[in-house]
């Protein structure tokens, strides 16, 4: 097994602790969960409501796979944070959905969580291979 890279950028959203943006290792890479912060200003107020919440987590995603050279194609599995799964859980998958071909999505866990960080209603991470 090759060592491990740790990957951050100036162009992802602030970190909201201790964390790398992303780690790879024999090209497979774990993204760090994101929050609906804005990458530019992380002081604004979050966006209201899980649609908005969850368009800006996955665009934050994007932006940290583009740092990588990836892009969505490249993502295996991903794991969904709510805090209010009754009430967002429709209204998260639709928004979540359109990021990805409806035959190419990726494998999936969604769970219900008491709370996240800035109060967050949405985190999402996810798991990304290079290609050969």
């Amino acid at each position: 097994m090759g060592a491990p890279i740790f990957h951050n950028f100036s162009s992802a959203p602030t970190h909201v602790a201790p964390f790398s943006h992303a780690v790879e290792c024999d090209g497979w890479i774990q993204l760090t969960g994101q929050m609906p912060t804005d990458p530019d200003d992380d002081s604004k107020p979050l966006a209201d409501g899980v649609a908005a919440q969850t368009r800006r987590v996955m665009d934050n995603l994007i932006i940290v796979l583009e740092g990588l050279g990836l892009g969505l194609e490249h993502v295996l599995s991903c794991r969904v944070f709510i805090t209010d799964f009754k009430r967002d859980y429709e209204e998260m998958n639709d928004v979540y959905k359109s990021y990805f071909l409806a035959d190419r999505l990726p494998a999936r866990t969604c769970v219900g969580v008491t709370g996240l960080a800035k109060d967050a209603l949405v985190e999402i991470d996810m798991i990304a291979r290079r290609p050969d």
